[in-house]
């Protein structure tokens, strides 16, 4: 036991001297906490600024870095038990999305009941409906688009009636007055003269 006391007393004087010595030489706050064998309580405080001090300030300090840890601690386990509720949550949601979508399939229907299958059938129902009206409105428009087309082709068909018209007209014009009245009427007889020379009718054209 007389053994005991020396190794104890020689090995926490060492100790404080490190402790001192990492303060010193890291500028660090160090506290060291011993208790003998029989209770007796030896404490070490050291400051950055080299000073040897009580030991309660660097505790309080260490107590509210543990407060905080745990705080942060506490509020992670409650983020992650909020997830693991919420990611629950939407595996019910998928489930009875997926249970839903067989219903309208018209797979598992053996267990629903009547009023199951009258709510069923409205919203098939409801659904066809609105598939149906929008069905109507694409063909509508798809028949206007078609409508519009048809006016616009008309239209230019009556512009090239015309111009076509207009080309015939004018190759008529042209040949009379290349070829002649005799040309136009060869078996009619021209009792009056035409001078050639002159290019003028010598009297009126009896038809």
């Amino acid at each position: 036991s007389v053994h005991r006391q020396v190794t104890f007393c020689k090995r926490r004087g060492g100790l404080m001297k490190k402790a001192y010595e990492l303060s010193v030489l890291c500028d660090a706050d160090v506290a060291l906490i011993v208790f003998s064998g029989r209770g007796k309580l030896y404490e070490l405080g050291t400051s950055n600024s080299n000073r040897i001090r009580s030991i309660r300030p660097i505790l309080e300090r260490y107590q509210k870095c543990s407060q905080t840890a745990k705080h942060i601690n506490f509020s992670n386990g409650t983020s992650d038990e909020k997830k693991k509720q919420e990611i629950n949550l939407l595996k019910q949601q998928i489930d009875q999305l997926k249970l839903t979508n067989r219903y309208l399939m018209g797979e598992g229907l053996g267990s629903v009941t009547f009023e199951e299958l009258n709510q069923l059938e409205c919203c098939l129902q409801k659904g066809i409906n609105q598939v149906r009206s929008k069905k109507n409105e694409i063909m509508l428009e798809e028949i206007k688009t078609l409508q519009n087309k048809e006016h616009t082709l008309r239209m230019s068909n009556m512009m090239l009636q015309g111009k076509l018209d207009e080309c015939t007209n004018g190759k008529g014009i042209t040949s009379l007055l290349t070829h002649g009245f005799t040309t136009l009427l060869p078996n009619q007889h021209v009792p009056c003269g035409f001078d050639l020379s002159t290019h003028s009718l010598s009297s009126n054209v009896e038809m």
